[in-house]
């Protein structure tokens, strides 16, 4: 006899949902689109960032969380600079998700309940 925990299951996928919407919150906002755009030529310091964006520390810290908590970003610290960078396996995860999400399954079909 197999033994299936149906509420850890839906849990599990529950968490995996948020999870990949937390990735996808990075590529929300233009500002978090033009950040990694300027990453995408090399790391970064806060405020190099910081100025080229023409905001507030506050708001930049604001974005840069998001950005980290997704993956796709990196940050090290040295002494009292912050640098940031993109994450090769935070972008690989993402490239994968999205591919994953908008690929159709091998039962794909149309499919309607609504009645005439």
């Amino acid at each position: 006899m197999i033994y299936i925990d149906i509420y850890r299951c839906e849990r599990m996928i529950l968490m995996d949902y948020q999870n990949t919407a937390k990735l996808f919150k990075a590529f929300c906002d233009e500002n978090r689109l033009r950040i990694i755009d300027l990453l995408k030529d090399g790391e970064k310091c806060a405020c190099t960032l910081q100025d080229e964006l023409t905001i507030v520390q506050s708001t930049l810290s604001h974005h840069m969380k998001i950005l980290i908590e997704s993956k796709v970003v990196e940050a090290r610290k040295d002494k009292k600079w912050i640098y940031y960078s993109l994450s090769d396996s935070g972008s690989e995860l993402a490239k994968n998700t999205l591919s994953e999400i908008l690929t159709k399954s091998e039962n794909y079909s149309s499919f309607c309940i609504c009645e005439d």
